[in-house]
Order: C-alpha cells, then structure tokens, then sequence
C-alpha cells in the first residue's frame, strides 16, 4: 500500500495541508510547516517516506528552477542592471568571505586546505527557496533588505558553476579517475575537448537568450489564438523544462539558465500570463522540496553525534551572520533591514545537497564527511524559518530599533502647530497634502528614515521619530496640539500610541486610521470615536459608479451611498461588542437586510424627488431633451 503512487502523493498533500496552516497560525511561516511535515511523514516518525525521499527530493529542486523563471519575470534588465553593484559587490563579497573563513576555521581543526576550501565554498551559499519564500510571505522582497538579500542569492547561483568547474582541480589524480571511472562524465560537454567546451556552453546561454527574445513571442502568439488555457501552460512548462535539460547538458545550473530566460521575458507581452499560469507549480513543487528535505534529516545520524552536528549547525550560522551584518553594514543597510538580511540568509543552501555530492564522487570529500555535512545543511534550512521569527520578535523591537535611535536620533524640533499626523505613508500623506493645500500648519512624524528623507527631497516638512514615545510626542507639541491623526500602518502599534496619548495628553482629539472594520472594532473597543476605514470611502464611491453605469440616477445613488455610510457606522459599534462568531453572523445578516429595507423604502418615497435638483446629468439632460426614462 505505502509503495503506491497515489497513497504517496496523498501523505504528501494531507502532510502539507495539517501542517502548513497550523504553522501559520503559530506565525512560523509556510516553509517551516512543510519541513515539519516532512519529518513526521518522514523515517524519523511515521515512515511514510523511506529511502524515496532523496529521489523526490531531486524532483522537487525542480520548484527552485521554476521559482527562478518567475523571479526572472519579474526583473526587467534595467532593473537587473541596476543592481549590479549589489550582485557583484555584496554578492561577491559575501562568498569569498564567508569560504575563506570557513575554510579557514576547518584547517584549524586539522582538515586537508583542499578539502576546507571545498566546505567553505558550500556553505557560503544560502538558500534561495526558503530565503525567497520567507521574505514574501512576510512582504519584504521590496525592503531594502529583501532587494540585498535577492542580489547575494543571485550572485550565490551564479556562483554554482565556476564552483562546478574548480572543484576536479581540488580532487587528487587517483580520485578522479576513479570517480570519472564509476560515474562517468558529469555533462555531455565535459567528453569534448578543452577548447571547444567554453564555446558550447557560451553557445547556449547564447542561444537561451536569443529564443527568448525572438522564438518564443511569435510561438506563445500562435498558442494564445488556440484560445486552449491549458496550451498555454503546457507550452509555459516545454520551455522551463526545455531550458533545465539544455543547461544541465552543457553542465550549467539550469536554475541559472531559467533565470536568465525569465529576465528576457520581463518585458514580453505575455509576461503576466505565464507568471500566473506557471506559479501553482512552483507553490507545490517547493512546498514538496521543503518536505523532502524534512524527510531526509538522518536523525539517527544526529543522535550518534548530537553534540558535532548541532555544534557546526550553529558554529557555521554564527560565522555566516557575523558576515552579512558586516557587509551590510558596508553598504549602509539601516540597522533593522540588516538584522532582517543577516538573520534571513544565515543558513547553507539547498545546492549544497548537489555540490557535496558531487564533491563526494570526484574523491574530494569522504562519504562520512559528506553524510555529515547534509545534515547540517538539512539542520540549518529547518533552523530558518525559526531564526527569523526569532529576529523578528525578540531581537527587532528591542535591539533593532534601540540601534536605530543611537544611529540617527530624533529630528523633531518643537513646534505649536495644531495637528500632528503620525505616520506619512500613501495614507497619511494624502491628509497631510490635503490640509497644507488649506494652510492647515502640521508636525509629521515617521518612522521610516529611508521616507523621511525621501519626502524632505520633495519639500515636506516631515520629521524622524517613534510617535508612540510619549517625550517626542512632548518636543512634538502633543500638549498645544488639537488634533493627532493616527496614520501608521501598524496595528499593534496603533493601539500602543492610543495608549500614550491617553494617559499623557487626554485633551487632544484622536483621529485613526483604520485598516478594516475588524481593526475598526479593536480601536472602539479601545475608546476610539473617530476611526476612519481607509477602504470604505473608495469602496462606496465604486459602487456609486457602478449603480450610474447600471442607469441609475446620480442623486439616486449618492443618496443609497449616504445611507449606507450611516447605517454601517451606526450599526458597527454594536457588532465590535459581540464575541461569540454565531451571534455576530445573524447580527450581520440581521444588519443587512434592515439596511436592504431603509433604502428600498428611501427609494420610494415621494420626497426623494426633490435631490434630482442636483443631478448635473438630469438637469443637462432636460435641457437636451433627453429622457432618462
């Protein structure tokens, strides 16, 4: 039963569907549930997976290639080309500093300088699919973080094949030919002599680039006019799997040649229409990767020698952190988005399974070495998902922005002005322009350095600093002020900064940003009587929209607008008090069809005439001799 293809893809499906939502629920992240889930289904628990699960897992890396393709969708060359000064500087810097670390410690310790140098390229590569994945689920990828985390992953790839061609020269004479004897060549290209290989494979990457560019719009132009979906993501599929089986021919990574189609793609016109149809194959195929590499932690391995593995786990993180802080603070990453780029990356890649095996058969690394080593690298990418949570709510709220205030302290002067606007996002500073149009004076306050600056280039006043800290809400003008509008993104800290401005200003009007209603009923819970939906404005004036495009008069919707505004805002007090989810269902349903009834009746009532005064449309349309009806 456990030997069939169906019973096999059902543990792994039921596997990742328990897991995964519970390790969101717990704020682990996706990528660790799917590791939990391949433990458990794995030979250490269950033992629904046995020695299969290295061969899956080779299968499953095909997520990474995908997941690369859709990167490169997404980078336009200008933008590439714009980052080159992150991919080549703290990408470069980042791998021959973490390998000549490494490899320096592992000589300490009496290892061979050829078999150190080998270590110390492997794990200085991190892994691009729980790196990737973990940035955007958390919405990072664009941070300055992200943007560096993206550049050394980049570099790191790229690095894979120069790693390739250098390691038979760290092998002995005697191991490689006994490893060429027993496995053969590694790619077609390697049997050909020394000075055509260089030619074959610039060749194809050359011949990857031009099919994209000039192939593959006239080929995806005559599969769209089929009108066939499914074609679509067939032929989508063709060319990932097309470009992997070429650069693993010609002995390059097919990670890396699938990127570099992506990236010529970026600017087809069928650019968004592969994303979406190749992006449910990436999700499963990594969500399988990260299983399998659940499945494949030897723990008896680990329990032979706890305390060496978990000591190089740790050992190997430390020195791979202490690095990338370093680096990016060579390259002026604020204190918080390099604890996010350090802690993110600190870990050994998901190559390093290819590259240890490869070692190990060109007789660089012993077999004992390379099984040790696997789960480290196993250990660490498990490890991750844990290490970020941790960074994020532990390490950043207090050693992170305690950082940042000893970097750039407050600039907030005092000032009499009688509104304070906290927070100068896409929000807040749509108050803030609106009330300078009217010569309305206000203090800005923000959080975000990097905005700060942005919005003083373009002449606002704006000024650096924590609103929730009750002495700079003081140098603010809290105690002169009328009116603070609460305009931050963040939830939590709202209600931190409704707290402060309680107990130290309770004269001052508070005005607050709300995200949803359910945000909305957490701020009334807390005292709040001005909270302002920043979706319920735009989401009634679409639906007016709608109602005019349908034929309804414009004083006929507006007014339906109206009411509903009214009636939602009565009604929502009373809904924020009840717990009990039954109860707040029929209270909803209850709501909506009272408001159903008051705008019907609205509708019919004789007075509702005298609002097609001002319908500038009617009016025009009477002088026109145009009928409505």
């Amino acid at each position: 039963m456990k030997e069939t293809f169906f019973f096999q893809a059902m543990v792994y499906l039921a596997a990742a569907v328990i897991m995964v939502p519970i390790a969101k629920k717990l704020g682990l992240g996706s990528v660790l549930g799917y590791l939990l889930a391949g433990i458990i289904i794995g030979p250490a628990c269950l033992e629904f997976i046995g020695s299969e699960g290295t061969d899956i897992m080779h299968f499953a890396e095909f997520g990474v290639v995908i997941m690369l393709f859709v990167i490169g969708l997404e980078l336009e060359p200008s933008r590439l080309w714009r980052l080159r000064k992150s991919i080549l500087g703290m990408g470069g810097m980042q791998v021959g500093l973490t390998s000549v670390l490494i490899a320096g410690l592992a000589m300490l310790f009496g290892i061979d300088w050829k078999q150190s140098l080998a270590l110390g390229m492997i794990t200085s590569l991190s892994s691009t699919a729980i790196v990737l994945q973990s940035l955007n689920e958390k919405n990072l990828m664009k941070t300055a973080a992200g943007q560096s985390s993206f550049a050394v992953l980049l570099f790191q790839d790229i690095a894979v094949i120069p790693m390739l061609a250098l390691f038979p020269l760290l092998a002995s004479e005697t191991n490689v030919a006994t490893a060429e004897g027993g496995h053969g060549s590694a790619s077609l290209v390697s049997s050909l002599p020394s000075w055509l290989q260089p030619i074959v494979v610039l060749s194809s990457v050359a011949a990857v680039v031009v099919a994209g560019r000039y192939a593959t719009p006239p080929l995806f132009r005559v599969i769209a006019r089929t009108g066939m979906r499914e074609m679509f993501t067939a032929t989508a599929l063709l060319l990932v799997v097309g470009i992997a089986v070429l650069m693993t021919t010609v002995g390059l990574s097919p990670a890396l040649g699938t990127f570099l189609a992506g990236v010529v793609l970026a600017n087809s016109e069928y650019r968004h229409e592969l994303e979406s149809d190749i992006d449910p194959f990436k999700g499963l195929l990594l969500g399988l990767f990260f299983i399998a590499v659940g499945a494949s932690i030897d723990f008896p391995l680990i329990l032979a020698k706890p305390l060496l593995i978990i000591g190089l786990v740790v050992g190997i993180m430390i020195c791979k952190l202490l690095v990338l802080f370093r680096l990016g603070k060579s390259f002026s990453l604020s204190t918080d988005q390099n604890f996010i780029f350090s802690f993110g990356l600190c870990q050994i890649g998901e190559f390093a399974f290819v590259l240890f095996s490869f070692s190990s058969q060109q007789g660089i690394l012993s077999k004992e070495l390379t099984d040790t080593m696997t789960a480290v690298v196993a250990i660490s990418m498990a490890f991750t998902p844990l290490v970020m949570v941790l960074n994020e709510k532990l390490i950043l709220p207090r050693l992170g922005v305690k950082e940042a205030a000893e970097e750039r302290e407050s600039d907030i002067v005092e000032e009499d002005n009688p509104v304070i606007i906290a927070g100068y996002g896409h929000f807040g500073s749509t108050i803030g322009r609106f009330l300078q149009a009217n010569n309305v004076r206000t203090t800005v306050l923000d959080v975000n350095s990097d905005n700060v600056d942005r919005l003083r280039r373009m002449g606002f006043n704006v000024y650096y600093g924590d609103a929730s800290r009750h002495d700079l809400l003081e140098i603010a003008g809290a105690a002169k002020a009328k009116v603070i509008v609460i305009a931050i993104s963040d939830e939590e800290k709202r209600l931190e900064l409704i707290e402060t401005i309680k107990k130290h200003f309770p004269e001052l009007h508070i005005l607050v940003r709300s995200t949803n209603r359910y945000d909305a009923y957490d701020l009334m819970n807390a005292g709040i009587l001005h909270i302002y939906r920043e979706t319920l404005d735009t989401s009634l004036r679409l639906g007016v929209d709608v109602m005019k495009l349908l034929g309804h008069r414009a004083h006929e919707a507006n007014r339906a607008a109206k009411m509903f505004f009214t009636h939602d805002e009565r009604t929502l007090k009373r809904l924020s008090a009840i717990r009990n989810d039954e109860e707040y269902f029929y209270a909803v349903r209850q709501n909506q069809e009272e408001l159903e009834r008051v705008i019907q009746a609205d509708r019919t009532a004789h007075t509702l005439q005298i609002d097609e005064g001002w319908d500038e449309e009617s009016l025009i349309a009477e002088n026109k001799g145009i009928s409505y009806e």
